[in-house]
């Protein structure tokens, strides 16, 4: 000991004397624990500390220490929650199982639960074997599940070498029954850059990957060689979803990618063909698809057998994200945005894409076109059509379901227009009518909107499987998906049955056809999807098709989509506060401000909703530009997917789903709507709240009516204003009949049109 240097004495000395005074900090297990017991975020902290989020995770993790001023404001932080959160007190005669004392040098006290996603610290000794991350503790509700051991994951390949550890991980205290290994680090990754320069990869889960690739196609081989990146299938015949990373502005000027698209670029919608990064790629190897490098880029290289090699990248500074969807998604810190990503996926799929287009993916991944065959006489597989799916080859639909320009339509006049009896016209319902004396003395305009009709509305739906079949003088069968051409201006709206056989008269005229968007009574034979001609049929009045297009091959097809995003959705609204079982006015209470309480989940709940409309549109997708001219085909056309018949099947028996509780209700209150707009209803009744005007008895609403809740087809309040308001709105832009469910949310009026 005497040779020792006396700078090492120094050393220990200047140690202990910070031990003494009280100045070192907690282990970095009992930071997270006292953040989180706070209730704060690590973007929070990093706020008030004047530092990036990625310095607050590297302090929980141990990866690095605050030092100078932030040393002192980061003490002084823990040392305040540390008093008003101690740490709680070991159980005498803890026996293995228990729940965790607190921390001593051999096990530190496992992070308690806090009210807000944060990252929880491995204690495992760092070196240059072990691994270098933080957990993600996402979890709103607490857990008693002792803490995990950690463990050192490995790393494989020399690419793993850096300047710091590859990967520390400490195993969550609750974990799934069954994960698979190929994908132990979640469906997708969010890459920055750290403080110190370096290349982070923030995974599902909290958990953060060291990055040692330096150009794109090494990312990419990292992506599938170490990453651990990907998401199963979701049915049997189908394909693990491919990994996702979601590059952030930092990373891609990193990677040599712009933080921005030009104009042009973002016109084209890719890079130019001669950009670097590309240039790189095809070196490499690696090859991109049709959409060329855009926000939403698929390297990949050709399948060998069974094995695919693919990586999506996602570049929300290049709008990937789309606001009308994902909201201030893109404004995120990585690990927030990787938690957003990451619930979205492992609730709906990855993203591929667009939500319009992850909704139309979510359809073949649930109904995969083939399937492998059963053994030949060889002991050899084939690939066969798998029942319930689309098949793989796309089928022309009926020339009345088509849009106007498509390859069917090119015989007719170049300005011909379309009417009823040529075109079937399947939409959402824009309505509204003047206010009757009676309800100008009524006090307010109350909104209720249907939570995921056109999901609820997929539900249960029969749809075609194959081409169609013409078929002339048909008798109409419900049970036959297709388009038919009838005359349905006899059904009067003044005397209808409801029930079995019931008849109830009402004022038709206070009612918006069933047959129409615009609520307008038909005229003549016009085109109708089977629901629409069902439903002439249930209010009680003979139909007579003159011709039809039917589908003798047919399934539900939408099923497992609804039931996907339906399960999606009530577990992200549950998260939010929002059950299915509350009663009324605890729903309503529930849904007040429900989006503040966890602005990131709302986010969710916005996607998920926008996946649904999304992918229902695109079964109808329309040309996007790419120099195409009326009567050619567009690129759309060459997916099985292109389906319009099923679009506009679900839109009609959502219409007519949100027709016969107006009826049911009308018939019981003698309550007529005033406005509709889609999936929005607008009443003109003395109350300020859905409860007075919904006809509740015992807490049971009508059968067959509205009836609050979360489930989708159930109702929420959208919305009230005065009726004065609505009747200065209309004077005031001379429109007796403006639409007011456009504007009952929050009164206010962007854009009107002459209310015709």
């Amino acid at each position: 000991m005497t040779n020792q240097p006396p700078e090492l004495f120094s050393a220990v000395d200047a140690l202990l004397a910070a031990v003494d005074e009280g100045t070192v900090l907690p282990v970095p297990a009992e930071r997270v624990r006292l953040r989180e017991a706070a209730g704060l975020t690590p973007a929070a902290v990093a706020q008030v500390l004047g530092v990036r989020v990625a310095s607050i995770t590297a302090w929980e993790a141990g990866r690095a220490e605050p030092r100078g001023e932030r040393l002192e404001g980061y003490r002084r932080l823990l040392e305040g929650l540390a008093h008003r959160y101690p740490a709680p007190a070991a159980p005498s005669g803890s026996e293995p199982g228990s729940l965790p004392g607190p921390p001593t040098p051999q096990q530190p006290a496992a992070p308690a639960p806090g009210p807000s996603p944060s990252r929880a610290a491995s204690t495992a000794p760092t070196s240059d074997a072990a691994a270098t991350a933080t957990e993600h503790n996402t979890p709103p509700r607490p857990s008693l599940a002792p803490a995990a051991a950690s463990r050192p994951a490995t790393t494989a390949g020399p690419s793993s070498a850096s300047r710091r550890p590859a990967v520390r991980k400490t195993a969550p205290a609750t974990t799934a029954a069954a994960v698979d290994p190929r994908f132990a680090n979640g469906p997708l990754a969010v890459v920055d850059i750290d403080d110190d320069g370096e290349v982070l990869a923030y995974c599902v889960g909290g958990l953060v990957l060291d990055v040692p690739a330096k150009s794109v196609p090494a990312l990419v081989d990292w992506t599938l060689a170490e990453a651990k990146l990907g998401q199963p299938k979701l049915s049997g015949p189908g394909k693990d979803a491919d990994p996702l990373l979601v590059l952030t502005k930092a990373a891609c000027e990193r990677y040599g990618l712009p933080a921005a698209l030009t104009d042009e670029e973002r016109l084209a919608g890719r890079l130019p063909e001669g950009h670097k990064v590309i240039k790189q790629l095809v070196r490499a190897g690696w090859k991109l698809t049709k959409r060329g490098f855009g926000p939403w880029a698929r390297i990949y290289r050709p399948a060998q057998g069974s094995e695919r090699a693919c990586v999506q990248l996602c570049i929300p500074s290049w709008n990937a994200l789309d606001p009308r969807s994902w909201g201030h998604a893109a404004q995120l810190a990585p690990a927030d945005l990787a938690r957003l990503l990451g619930v979205y996926a492992t609730r709906v799929m990855t993203p591929r894409g667009s939500t319009a287009v992850t909704g139309l993916e979510l359809m073949t991944a649930l109904h995969p076109p083939t399937r492998a065959s059963a053994p030949d006489a060889d002991g050899k597989r084939h690939s066969e059509h798998n029942p319930g799916s689309l098949g793989k080859d796309p089928v022309d639909p009926a020339p009345c379901e088509v849009p106007d320009g498509h390859p069917l339509l090119a015989d007719l006049p170049r300005f011909h227009v379309r009417g009823p009896a040529e075109k079937l016209f399947e939409e959402a319902y824009d309505w509204a009518r003047p206010f009757t004396d009676a309800e100008y003395t009524r006090r307010h305009l109350v909104g209720i909107d249907v939570n995921m009709a056109f999901a609820a509305g997929a539900n249960g739906l029969t749809v075609g499987l194959c081409a169609p079949t013409h078929v002339t003088t048909p008798v109409f069968d419900a049970k036959l998906p297709g388009s038919w051409l009838v005359d349905l201006s006899h059904v009067d709206l003044s005397r209808v049955k409801v029930g079995k056989d019931t008849w109830v008269d009402l004022d038709g005229g206070l009612l918006p056809s069933p047959f129409t968007p615009s609520g307008e009574r038909p005229t003549g034979p016009a085109w109708y999807a089977t629901p629409t001609v069902a439903y002439a049929v249930e209010l009680g009045y003979d139909v007579t098709p003159v011709e039809a297009w039917v589908r003798y091959e047919s399934g539900r097809y939408l099923d497992s989509w609804y039931n996907r995003l339906r399960d999606a959705f009530l577990a992200t609204m549950a998260d939010l506060g929002v059950d299915a079982d509350l009663a009324p006015a605890d729903f309503l209470t529930a849904m007040d401000g429900y989006q503040q309480r966890d602005p990131d989940l709302a986010i969710v709940v916005s996607a998920i909703k926008a996946t649904v409309k999304g992918g229902l549109g695109k079964l109808r997708e329309r040309p996007r530009g790419e120099g195409w001219k009326p009567g050619e085909p567009w690129r759309a056309l060459s997916r099985p997917t292109w389906n319009p018949h099923i679009r506009a099947g679900v839109i009609s028996r959502t219409r007519i789903n949100f027709h016969r509780k107006i009826i049911r209700h009308a018939a019981f209150t003698r309550q007529y709507p005033v406005a509709i707009l889609s999936d929005c209803v607008v009443y003109a009744v003395d109350g300020a709240s859905p409860l007075d005007f919904l006809p509740y008895r015992d807490g049971k609403p009508l059968p067959g009516g509205f009836k609050l809740g979360i489930n989708p087809g159930l109702v929420k309040w959208e919305g009230t204003q005065e009726l004065l308001w609505g009747e200065g709105v209309r004077e005031q832009f001379d429109a007796p009949a403006l639409n007011l469910a456009r504007y009952i949310k929050d009164g206010t009026v962007t854009g009107v049109d002459n209310g015709e």
